[in-house]
């Protein structure tokens, strides 16, 4: 085999790998949203492949990072009528009660913190080390979330209870350790 065949091969492995890795990361994540959303907050919540259905006026992000072995960011971003039937559900309220901001806020957090606990515990095999940081959350409008330009990232679009949209993303990057000489 010639070298410029090897290397060749050699990419083709390497590209292949990073999709069975996005697929497998893919997946760990809308199984933890699963998880979180339909024991947690009583809502049901399903992939959505509809690309016309987008989220209108102002959004919440809820972000929390990670580092160890892998570090990077999940966010959740959903309108705010869906972060208050989301809050409304977690508090035992009726989603037309009133739900002050900061309810809403707090709870687009700790869901934020739950759906990475659940995907640390299944990514626990592979990267034991993680250390996760407390969830923030920002509103504004068309909410996206970025690392550095070598950062893999997975966007999950999701239905919540047939009603709302929301997308899951998480940003990643393996870290490759230093090697002593």
């Amino acid at each position: 085999m010639r070298i410029t065949d090897s290397l060749m091969l050699s990419r083709v492995i390497s590209k292949g790998l990073r999709m069975v890795e996005q697929i497998v990361m893919e997946e760990t994540l809308l199984m933890s949203a699963k998880e979180v959303f339909e024991t947690m907050i009583f809502m049901d919540l399903q992939e959505s492949s509809e690309p016309d259905q987008t989220m209108q006026g102002n959004a919440l992000l809820g972000s929390i990072t990670f580092k160890g072995s892998i570090e990077g960011c999940l966010t959740i971003c959903c309108s705010v009528p869906c972060a208050q039937n989301i809050a409304a559900n977690m508090l035992g309220m009726d989603p037309t009660e009133d739900i002050s901001y900061e309810e809403i806020s707090d709870a687009m957090g700790e869901v934020t913190n739950m759906v990475m606990g659940s995907v640390k515990s299944r990514l626990k095999s592979g990267f034991c080390d993680l250390q996760v940081s407390i969830p923030i959350v920002i509103s504004g409008q068309e909410l996206d979330n970025s690392l550095s330009d070598d950062a893999s990232k997975v966007s999950v679009r999701v239905s919540i209870d047939e009603e709302y949209i929301a997308r899951f993303s998480l940003l990643y990057r393996v870290r490759i350790p230093n090697k002593q000489v």
